[in-house]
């Protein structure tokens, strides 16, 4: 039976990169998948991992009907043995009910991938509806880690290192940006103490949290 599968995680937990390597493994037994993706990280058209692999895909546009373009493309000709869809967060609800619709009247497996919240800890549309339809939702298994060391459970975004918590929903960016908006990783505590890798850091160079020595 085929089915929709929903990988999830936070930003950094190779989500993509699992992307490709599912994309190789059933490419290299000579099927041929549909990929699309939505604002990926290497531009339009593109799904990539932060390792350096990246391979073509089919951009999703707003409006865009995922059921129907598969359609067409079998119809045409075309071959669709399966379907990756990353970046899924952020798809609308409607063409997540498109992909189950795909898995349901086509036949194919659909794996998706995307994280399941925003930067202010809140579910993006796309991935409540995955969790809502999928017959599978997989929370991967590579660990991202706060800066303290500890799991990381929440993503952050950060413009020049310090955490925001407004703005709109979607704004692209990438980890580790710190001159521009950008996004980390961070465990509960101190996603809700707002404290990224570079606060923690001027937080211990300033003189007001040096040890003081005893009398």
């Amino acid at each position: 039976m085929s089915e929709l599968v929903f990988f999830c995680g936070t930003m950094d937990c190779g989500k993509s990169t699992l992307a490709l390597q599912i994309e190789h493994n059933r490419s290299a037994r000579g099927l041929q998948g549909m990929i699309f993706t939505r604002d990926d990280r290497a531009g339009e058209g593109k799904l990539s991992s932060r390792l350096g692999l990246v391979t073509d895909a089919v951009e999703v546009t707003d409006g865009m009907d995922l059921y129907a373009y598969l359609v067409e493309h079998l119809s045409q000709g075309g071959r669709a043995d399966y379907v990756i869809a990353d970046e899924a967060q952020f798809l609308a609800p409607e063409q997540i009910d498109q992909l189950a619709r795909v898995v349901d009247d086509l036949g194919l497996d659909v794996y998706a991938f995307g994280i399941t919240t925003d930067f202010r800890t809140k579910l993006f549309p796309g991935s409540q509806r995955l969790v809502e339809l999928a017959d599978r939702v997989e929370v991967l298994q590579v660990e991202a880690l706060c800066w303290c060391g500890a799991r990381a459970t929440h993503n952050a975004r950060t413009v020049g290192g310090q955490m925001v918590v407004e703005g709109a929903q979607v704004v692209v960016g990438d980890v580790n940006q710190a001159d521009t908006v950008g996004y980390e990783v961070l465990c509960r505590r101190h996603h809700r103490r707002r404290m990224t890798a570079a606060s923690a850091h001027a937080a211990a160079l300033s003189p007001d949290v040096l040890p003081v020595s005893p009398a």
